[in-house]
Order: structure tokens, then sequence, then C-alpha cells
């Protein structure tokens, strides 16, 4: 058995939940922080079968694309009387980080 945790960002999630809902598996959805952009994540625990992996992986690929964002930086903390703004920057978003990790042992209780 095979514990999935997938990363994706927010607008991904309600797309990605539905296609793994379609096609049967069971999962459970954590809300996460980016810690870069400090934009919403979603954290998907999924448990499934060895042999399932390949298929939810496929789910994951299909769904999560990476797209390029305009971020706007937090301004730094600056002595009093300066007036300094960073400038806007092209950032790529999106996508997935995904884990695989074996699973020794599972109970539904």
């Amino acid at each position: 058995m095979k514990m999935i945790i997938a990363i994706v960002q927010d607008e991904d999630t309600d797309t990605l939940t539905q296609a793994l809902v379609g096609a049967g598996h069971r999962f459970t959805k954590v809300s996460t922080t980016g810690s870069f952009l400090r934009t919403g994540n979603t954290s998907l625990m999924i448990g499934v079968e060895d042999h399932v992996v390949p298929a939810v992986m496929s789910i994951l690929r299909r769904i999560c694309r990476r797209r390029t964002q305009i971020a706007v930086p937090y301004s730094p903390a600056l002595e009093p009387g300066l007036l300094y703004m960073p400038e806007n920057f092209e950032v790529e978003v999106g996508g997935a980080v995904v884990f695989v990790a074996n699973v020794s042992r599972f109970e539904r209780l």
C-alpha cells in the first residue's frame, strides 16, 4: 500500500477532487499555505494499493498544470522615510508536488 501526498494550488483543487472521486479514489483534503507566494494550496492524502499509483498520478498530471502568474512582492521592512517598492515579477505556479510513501499498516476503524 502507498500513501500519495499531493500538494496542489487551490485553483486546481475542485477539478482534481471531482476527478479523483469520479475514478473511485478516497482522500483526505487539508488546506495549506505555500511559503514562497503565501498563496492557498491544498494537500491531498490518498491511500491506494501499489498497482493504483499510476492511475492516480495520471489524474494529477492531467489536471495540475503549470502556468505563469504575476507576483506582487511584500514590501520589505524599511527605515522611516525610505520609499522603495520592489517591482512585480512573473513566476511559474500550479502543477503539483507529489510524495509517494510506503505504508506498513492500514486500518479503517
